[in-house]
């Protein structure tokens, strides 16, 4: 089943990137559970995946609770009995975890508030100020 990863038309990972083993899943399937390697563990390797340097780095900091020990992403799918639609599922999250590490985040650029809006801010704390402040005074003339 192993095959090229499509992420989107001009970009796939090729299969050499990709690995793939599939182990005993708890969960629903009665006796069969314990017979039957069913979920599946994606990895995909960074180093050959064929992917732009900053795509890697974004990938890195996306994923950085799925990285195992080698620096490989790994995906994990348990939520069928079936070992095929598991790897189906893993294979389209590694995908989606690609396209957002595609996504170039926006540069924030610093702003300042107006005059206008600081001196409403101050105004607000003055106002504020003097509730509190009356609150406690009691005048028993």
């Amino acid at each position: 089943m192993a095959a090229d990863l499509f992420i989107r038309p001009d970009l796939t990972v090729p299969e050499q990137a990709l690995t793939w083993t599939a182990v005993r899943a708890g969960g629903p399937g009665g006796q069969n559970v314990n017979k039957v390697a069913t979920k599946v563990e994606l990895r995909l390797d960074l180093t050959r995946a064929q992917l732009p340097p900053q795509v890697v780095a974004r990938l890195r900091v996306l994923a950085e609770n799925k990285l195992d020990s080698t620096g490989r992403v790994l995906v994990v799918a348990d939520d069928t009995r079936s070992q095929l639609q598991n790897l189906e599922l893993a294979r389209e999250r590694l995908a989606e975890l690609v396209r957002q590490a595609l996504v170039v985040p926006k540069r924030r650029r610093a702003t300042r508030p107006s005059g206008a809006a600081r001196r409403r801010r101050l105004d607000e704390k003055r106002q504020t100020s003097d509730k509190k402040r009356t609150r406690g005074q009691r005048n028993f003339d």
